[in-house]
């Protein structure tokens, strides 16, 4: 061979290995499939019903704030915790299952859980689950990847014990310098019926979704939404 073609077959392999890697990456963070398992994004419902869920937290010193705006819309919600946090505000996770609101799995110490062990992941999630199940939650625990991620370990645990991974097709304060306004903006314009709403009101950083979190419900309740749980949800797409 000579050195011209192996130039031209070395920038061929080098193409396929950068596509490989670009589609690996759109795998991993892909919203609506992974290779194993169950993933919902969203359900598909002739009912005006979004699923209202926080990433994060919780953080103790926002559970009031929350909880109040929550509970003066009549809303349950489905919060994501992360174990790390949870182990710190056990109290905070006891309030919002007492709130009659949903705790779910967010993993133990929020990595990107891509290219970790099998051992490690369920590690990640049985820990967080324990504490969640001390915290007083009953129902099914849901589990969402952090940042999204997910390839091939974490999947495959999640279908070996038969586990739902809950993403989301709603995300308005995915910029974290996002105003408020920009961020009710955004969830009407895209809300649909089968909707799971994404929001991160937890830390000091998060004003903006807080302060964003009674307006767009209130604007979400007079289009004629309701705000339910995940599992209420799927409940409610399971019948149809």
């Amino acid at each position: 061979m000579t050195w011209r073609r192996f130039g031209v077959w070395s920038a061929l392999v080098l193409a396929l290995l950068a596509g490989s890697a670009i589609g690996l990456r759109a795998l991993a963070r892909a919203r609506r499939f992974q290779l194993l398992g169950r993933l919902v994004s969203q359900v598909s419902t002739r009912d005006s019903l979004v699923a209202l869920t926080f990433d994060d937290g919780p953080f103790g010193p926002m559970t009031d704030t929350i909880l109040d705006v929550l509970r003066s819309h009549r809303v349950h919600a489905t919060f994501f915790v992360i174990g790390r946090e949870l182990a710190s505000n056990p109290n905070a996770g006891a309030r919002l299952v007492n709130a009659g609101h949903e705790l779910a799995n967010h993993s133990y110490s929020h990595p990107r859980m891509l290219m970790m062990s099998p051992t490690r992941v369920r590690a990640e999630i049985s820990r967080t689950d324990t504490l969640i199940r001390a915290a007083g939650e009953r129902g099914t625990i849901y589990f969402r990847p952090p940042y999204g991620l997910k390839l091939i370990s974490l999947p495959w645990v999640l279908w070996r014990a038969g586990r739902t991974s809950i993403t989301w097709n709603l995300e308005p304060d995915s910029r974290t310098s996002a105003t408020r306004d920009e961020i009710i903006r955004d969830a009407l314009q895209h809300v649909q019926p089968g909707s799971i709403l994404l929001l991160h009101v937890w830390y000091p950083s998060r004003a903006a979704s807080r302060a964003a979190l009674g307006p767009l419900l209130d604007s979400l309740q007079a289009r004629g939404y309701r705000m339910v749980s995940v599992g209420q949800l799927l409940a409610a797409a399971s019948v149809r």
